[in-house]
């Protein structure tokens, strides 16, 4: 094979990366705004799914290492009961398992905002731009709030963002993979 040859077999690997990954980001993206909370149940089973073969994998290795100690060897099957078991109540409710997935994501975020404005504040003596620094502070301080106090509605605003950015996203990986060429 010639090196041009060499060259426009990378590149059309490339593009049907791009071109894959794009498609696969709008598909999801309108998933996400179309059905938001069937999406999000979806997203709830595949970690119940995880949580289970993670388990399953951990018991395994409790049950079957002739290397580790005792006390590993319960932890393991200890920790591989506790995703199995994590995994099978998800299962039973996707619906709970997703707005309870949504809680702790929504509050976490809002905890992380929060932490977030107090270290800016923290760098102002440091920053050039104060201005921008307190503006920064005082809008991640509010919005962590809000969102800490209304984490489920944070997180379905989070989640429909999530949605636009993934179909803006994959609207533009599906250009560039148009538009890659050879030389």
């Amino acid at each position: 094979m010639s090196a041009q040859g060499s060259v426009r077999a990378v590149v059309g690997g490339i593009r049907g990366a791009l071109l894959i990954g794009g498609v696969l980001a709008v598909v999801v993206g309108i998933l996400i705004l179309v059905w938001p909370g069937k999406t999000a149940m979806v997203v709830a089973g595949i970690i119940a799914a995880w949580a289970v073969a993670a388990g399953v994998v951990n018991i395994a290795i409790g049950l079957l290492s002739r290397t580790a100690g005792s006390w590993a060897r319960v932890g393991h099957i200890a920790l591989g009961s506790i995703f199995v078991i994590g995994g099978v109540v998800a299962f039973s409710n996707l619906g709970l398992a997703a707005e309870t997935l949504a809680t702790f994501l929504g509050a976490l975020v809002g905890i992380l905002w929060i932490v977030e404005g107090v270290v800016a504040l923290t760098t102002l003596r440091g920053t050039r731009s104060r201005g921008w620094t307190i503006a920064f502070a005082v809008l991640s301080l509010v919005a962590g709030v809000v969102i800490l106090f209304a984490p489920i509605w944070g997180a379905l605003v989070l989640w429909l963002w999530m949605g636009v950015s993934l179909i803006l996203l994959g609207v533009i990986q599906i250009v560039r993979a148009a538009r890659l060429r050879t030389r």
